[in-house]
């Protein structure tokens, strides 16, 4: 085969992992049938990686990458923060039905690195990256969208991750295009409503409070009493 640069042959190895681990799981994914899936040497494999170990580890960081480039906000159009919210997560399902392989693959690897002590920091640093990538796409919709989040930021990136988590499951086991984006619809719903205004302060004043509430004169400041002798 034509001569490859070092990261070509990694990201041809790191693809074809993906395939591997999503048809036959973690545990057959050797790296003779890695390279044999590349159509690569055990030589190029060494070339370009030290362990397996650390092949799973450029296989994560590659799929959370395109998870996160798909949902980068500054490429959608509109400024309702809902809207925002509901095109990045309409994007993430375009590229879990481009490939579904990628995401399967990383459940297997989820689950793997929670049956493994060793490799249980992979999956928290896996779920670190997510909320990261959740925490600044909102962060960047409320800036675009001129509001602000009623709760930390942190907290609803949670909701999204967890949510999303479900979408990607459900729609792997049914393939039915329309129940996730009706709970995408409603997901993003739901977020938008934790959206106020940036412009509105914590300390504005509750807004069923009757308009000239602030206007009546304070009783204690009223005249005394007329018929009080002086």
């Amino acid at each position: 085969m034509p001569r490859m640069s070092a990261a070509d042959r990694r990201e041809a190895l790191v693809r074809a992992a993906l395939r591997v681990v999503a048809r036959r799981g973690l545990a057959q994914a050797t790296t003779r049938a890695i390279v044999a899936e590349a159509g690569m040497s055990l030589a190029s494999f060494h070339y370009a990686f030290d362990s397996r170990d650390e092949l799973v580890d450029a296989l994560i960081e590659h799929v959370v990458g395109a998870e996160g480039a798909a949902l980068l906000v500054d490429e959608l159009p509109g400024t309702d923060v809902g809207d925002v919210v509901r095109l990045g997560l309409r994007r993430y399902l375009d590229h879990l039905r481009g490939d579904p392989d990628a995401e399967q693959a990383m459940l297997e690897l989820t689950q793997h690195a929670l049956r493994d002590p060793e490799r249980h920091d992979v999956a928290r640093r896996q779920y670190q990256r997510y909320h990261d990538l959740a925490e600044a796409s909102l962060d960047a919709a409320a800036a675009r969208a001129g509001v602000r989040w009623r709760r930390p930021v942190r907290d609803i990136a949670g909701l999204l991750v967890a949510m999303t988590d479900g979408i990607t499951m459900t729609w792997l086991v049914t393939r039915d295009d329309a129940a996730a984006e009706a709970a995408i619809d409603l997901l993003a719903e739901t977020i938008g409503r934790e959206a106020v205004p940036a412009t509105v302060s914590d300390a504005t004043p509750d807004a069923t409070e009757s308009p000239d509430a602030a206007e009546r004169p304070d009783p204690a400041d009223s005249d005394p009493d007329p018929g009080a002798t002086t």
